[in-house]
């Protein structure tokens, strides 16, 4: 169903539904989303062994200004903290509102934009971790012998992510801090001057 906004323009609540291979009965999420009048409602089925999701891609290429993206629960948008908190983020920068329904979520809210302040803190909390512990095994290695490799810090989603916020406005210096990577690493990856080929959103 399509909504007048304070200006009179026509929003939405738009659905995404995401099942596993090991769950692949959807009418749970259709029908919660059905439920508080969801105008479209787009579904991936995908196993843990891909990261392509062309169902959320259709959806992100569909909203509008002023829409709100729905899902059941928080997990059917991300499989991370970092990836939530991105994904989540490029919403806000269009202008698009989040609802997880079983979590309360709801980021046209104070409340709701409480929570993804806590959830960027959370985002950067595991990445202080994952960079601890990588650095006590090196460490530990290094001490019997053996010598560890450098671990992949910015993956090819990372890469597609962030080459979609360059072109939205963001400064290549804010890149670097969202991905938690040296300015030298994001101009390796989106040098100035290059066109950047990236996925079309089917």
């Amino acid at each position: 169903m399509v909504f007048l906004g304070i200006e009179g323009l026509s929003v939405a609540r738009v659905g995404y539904v995401r099942v596993s291979t090991n769950d692949q009965n959807s009418d749970l999420q259709k029908n919660a989303l059905v439920s508080i009048d969801c105008e479209r409602i787009f579904e991936d089925k995908i196993s843990g062994k891909t990261a392509n999701r062309p169902g959320l891609k259709r959806a992100l290429k569909y909203l509008q200004s002023g829409d709100t993206l729905v899902v059941w629960k928080l997990d059917r948008l991300g499989r991370s903290v970092k990836n939530l908190v991105t994904l989540i983020s490029e919403l806000h920068d269009r202008g698009i509102h989040f609802q997880s329904l079983t979590d309360s979520i709801d980021t046209s809210t104070a409340m709701g934009r409480f929570f993804f302040h806590v959830m960027s803190a959370l985002a950067e909390m595991e990445r202080e971790l994952i960079v601890e512990r990588t650095n006590a095994g090196l460490a530990a290695a290094r001490e019997q012998g053996r010598i560890g490799g450098r671990p992949v810090l910015f993956t090819e989603e990372d890469r597609q992510q962030a080459a979609r916020l360059l072109d939205r406005g963001h400064s290549r210096k804010q890149l670097s801090l969202i991905y938690h990577v040296s300015l030298s690493t994001i101009y390796k990856y989106l040098p100035v001057g290059q066109v950047i080929n990236l996925p079309l959103l089917d």
